[in-house]
């Protein structure tokens, strides 16, 4: 059966073919749990792909958002399965600056609560409390 013949796949074995899980039951069990949604619906793992859907997968790298541009109905090489789907995935938002770490000479035992409030304000989380 060639993508040519297929009006639709399921997305299951899309997700797998175009190599978002390692696997055909990791897709699966991403798609019972809710980590993949078609067209911003939650949909069990039978439903199938179209080509023009949208496709948000959660995936241990990260959320991915894919447009499918073709159909896959066997896993395919990475180069192959790029050419399958357009990627939309926003870029991640920039890393805020760390603060310093704090470093506590060796043997000096627990901080006090003197040091852990200075430990606090040092790393920017000094709210005040709210008044009672």
């Amino acid at each position: 059966m060639s993508a040519a013949d297929v009006s639709g796949v399921r997305i299951d074995a899309w997700a797998w073919a175009v190599r978002l899980y390692p696997s055909r039951s990791a897709a699966t069990a991403a798609c019972r749990s809710g980590h993949l949604k078609l067209n911003g619906k939650t949909v069990k793992p039978a439903q199938p792909v179209h080509i023009g859907d949208t496709v948000r997968a959660l995936t241990p790298g990260g959320e991915r958002l894919l447009v499918v541009t073709a159909l896959l109905v066997k896993r395919v090489g990475a180069a192959l399965a790029a050419e399958h789907y357009d990627d939309i995935t926003p870029p991640p938002p920039p890393r805020e600056e760390r603060p310093a770490t704090v470093l506590r000479e060796r043997g000096a035992g627990r901080p006090t609560k003197r040091d852990r409030r200075l430990i606090e304000r040092l790393r920017g989380r000094d709210e005040p409390l709210p008044p009672a």
